[in-house]
């Protein structure tokens, strides 16, 4: 199980951070190959744009590297797939969300001396170039383009409604665990969605590395342990759930599946 360190997850690339993640989810998960695909893209951008002196045509290089030669591409088509949450199979496909891909691209960015980090806005992760104090470009890691913080606002108001603002720290940068955090939850809805419910499990377990006690999250967890016939453990998990958060509309849902749950045999794995 991956040892939870946020001063050590904020020090390594988010992709490092994010293969150690996977590796616990899915224990076949192929780190080697995962981290030689890294390198040799590291070393193609490094040969091909490291001579350029102009940060920012270095930087539009990359990004005409990155999606248009090399192919790299939001996945329309199967956005909510597992494929696109887990980086070997985003390396070997090409193809990825916000998430996966921005945080290809955030490692070679690095790798050239790009002022690059993390933005984790409310509707998507984004990345973000600092060239000063007052002169910052936003890019939408699902197709390399650069918004505009108009376009951030029309995204809010469409995903909070027409009040809402675009407050500065909704464009702050944000640290690995984080992003992590948010990635993690991304892997479990995906897995969830497609019935994987062991790996779903490994999910749940790391996000409680990360948010000890989080009622919400051993709810989730509560419900991955009944669809894997642990009816007892479920009934465990959701009636702390309820005890936590007794105001919660899901409570009182919950209150008559304990009870049915406890009065099920007990079956031990």
């Amino acid at each position: 199980m991956m040892l939870f360190n946020e001063d050590e997850l904020n020090s390594r690339p988010l992709v490092y951070g994010a293969i150690d993640m996977m590796k616990d989810v899915v224990p076949e998960f192929p780190t080697q190959w995962a981290e030689l695909k890294l390198s040799q893209l590291a070393q193609e951008a490094e040969q091909t744009l490291m001579e350029e002196v102009n940060p920012r045509l270095r930087l539009e290089g990359l990004l005409r590297l990155f999606y248009r030669e090399w192919g790299f591409q939001g996945d329309h088509q199967q956005y909510f797939s597992s494929d696109n949450a887990f980086l070997d199979k985003v390396l070997e496909r090409r193809k990825g969300i916000p998430v996966s891909l921005g945080a290809l691209f955030l490692y070679l960015s690095q790798h050239l001396d790009l002022p690059i980090e993390s933005v984790g806005f409310p509707t998507q992760f984004l990345l973000k170039a600092t060239w000063s104090e007052s002169d910052v470009q936003y890019i939408n890691p699902f197709d390399g383009e650069f918004v505009s913080t108009h376009t951030l606002r029309s995204w809010l108001i469409g995903h909070r409604g027409p009040f809402t603002e675009l407050k500065p720290e909704y464009l702050k940068t944000q640290q690995n665990h984080e992003i992590l955090t948010r990635w993690l939850t991304v892997m479990k809805s995906a897995l969830l969605r497609e019935e994987h419910f062991t790996d779903a499990l490994r999910c749940s377990d790391l996000a409680l590395l990360f948010s000890p006690g989080d009622p919400h999250e051993i709810r989730d967890r509560g419900y991955i342990y009944q669809q894997l016939d642990c009816n007892h453990a479920a009934a465990m998990d959701y009636s702390y759930f309820i005890e936590q958060c007794p105001e919660d509309p899901a409570a009182d849902l919950l209150k008559t599946q304990v009870e049915t749950l406890f009065d099920e045999p007990l079956i031990l794995h």
